[in-house]
């Protein structure tokens, strides 16, 4: 099994470019609560309580990442959970406003997805390895903590095989 600094240094060296970074910290999130509303619609009535997809994605994306690493692991099921609870109240919706907005948050978080990607001059690193759709939320949560002088030796390693980001505000160099 891939390691945590492993699957991070992979999708890492398709997101070098600072200006990359900055649009997935806005897309990942949109998709995220767009697949979990999506995923919230979908469900069975088990003892009374409904289990949806969202649920069933949130806990086996939750093993997934604590498989990785503890703390990066706890954030991951946190921020999940979050937006299943937030996929719950889309799904809630009257069907249209719950598809419309669904849909229409995937989308414009895939559009963010990609003026990233025209930045940085590079395929998006699910194309290759389909497990960094799953990377991806984890990487933006490693960026900010690495932003704030969280996790260096998880970051050390990372650059070390990934390089550092290109164009990069001389703060977040001067954090590096």
């Amino acid at each position: 099994m891939k390691t945590l600094i492993d699957h991070l240094a992979n999708y890492a060296s398709y997101h070098r470019h600072v200006r990359n970074v900055i649009t997935h910290l806005v897309g990942i999130p949109m998709i995220v609560l767009s697949l979990a509303g999506l995923l919230a619609g979908a469900g069975v009535e088990l003892g009374g309580q409904r289990l949806t997809a969202a649920d069933l994605a949130w806990v086996l994306t939750t093993v997934f990442y604590l498989r990785l690493d503890l703390r990066f692991g706890l954030t991951m099921a946190a921020l999940v959970g979050l937006a299943v609870l937030g996929g719950h109240q889309l799904a809630a919706l009257p069907q249209a406003a719950w598809l419309g907005w669904s849909i229409g948050v995937f989308v414009v978080g895939w559009v963010f997805q990609f003026i990233g990607h025209f930045y940085e001059g590079r395929k998006p690193a699910f194309v290759d390895d389909l497990v960094g759709l799953l990377v991806g939320p984890l990487f933006i949560v490693a960026e900010v903590a690495f932003f704030l002088g969280l996790r260096r030796e998880v970051q050390e390693q990372v650059e070390a095989l990934a390089g550092p980001l290109r164009n990069a505000p001389a703060v977040a160099r001067s954090r590096a």
